[in-house]
């Protein structure tokens, strides 16, 4: 078990640094216009979140102990080949979601 002590340092260095990465972006340059350049990257922050946030779930899927999953690989697949086809996110994130549960149902 971690100490009292420990554990509210951490706490509090967890707390001191998520204010200090907002209070950078909101009170520092919130006020100012932010460049074109960095407008233009910013954009695709978003499209960059979501794949990182899945494709660790599908390379190495917790429920099968990091093993390939073979319904999360086809769903995965399903996903990409939808959100590149029609360039809807929503229809690739709904098709991806309806793959894996159909291969979960045929393949057990």
């Amino acid at each position: 078990m971690i100490d009292r002590v420990e554990l509210w340092f951490v706490i509090a260095a967890l707390g001191l640094g998520s204010f200090g990465l907002r209070f950078v972006f909101l009170g520092i340059v919130g006020g100012r216009a932010m460049p074109e350049w960095l407008l233009r990257h910013l954009r695709y922050t978003a499209a960059a979140v979501l794949p990182a946030l899945v494709a660790p779930l599908v390379v190495w899927p917790g429920a099968t102990g990091g093993e390939i999953d073979p319904p999360r690989l086809i769903a995965a697949i399903a996903a990409v080949v939808v959100g590149l086809t029609t360039g809807r996110t929503l229809a690739a994130i709904l098709c991806g979601f309806g793959a894996l549960y159909a291969m979960i149902w045929l393949l057990g």
